[in-house]
């Protein structure tokens, strides 16, 4: 379990069920490790701001994660946490390792159009 306050997705049909139910979707695939940790801040400190999109996180040592582990847009990925974003269902842009705020504000934004 992963230790933030984040929605926990813990298994590949929640995960399903969480990106298709939801246009918006960032989930953050990681540990309790110091590269992960910053990203789950960032990302309980933009929740409330960015009130379209959905946040969660998975356990990347699950094997449920391997939805997120297994794509192609991840083959090349050298560092967790895996941070996966989708627009309705589907995946839109993946970044991987520590993000700045900055950064996964980019992204959000470029992705969701705030």
């Amino acid at each position: 379990m992963l230790y933030t306050n984040l929605k926990h997705i813990e298994t590949a049909a929640e995960h399903q069920k969480f990106i298709s139910e939801n246009e918006n979707v960032m989930i953050c695939c990681g540990r309790m490790g110091p590269m992960c940790i910053p990203v789950y801040g960032i990302m309980e400190l933009l929740e409330p701001e960015y009130s379209k999109v959905k946040f969660a996180d998975m356990e990347f040592d699950s094997p449920e994660s391997h939805v997120i582990r297994n794509v192609p847009e991840v083959r090349e990925f050298r560092g967790i946490p895996f941070t996966m974003y989708y627009k309705n269902g589907k995946l839109v842009k993946a970044t991987s390792s520590i993000q700045s705020m900055e950064q996964v504000r980019t992204v959000l934004d470029s992705s969701f159009e705030k």
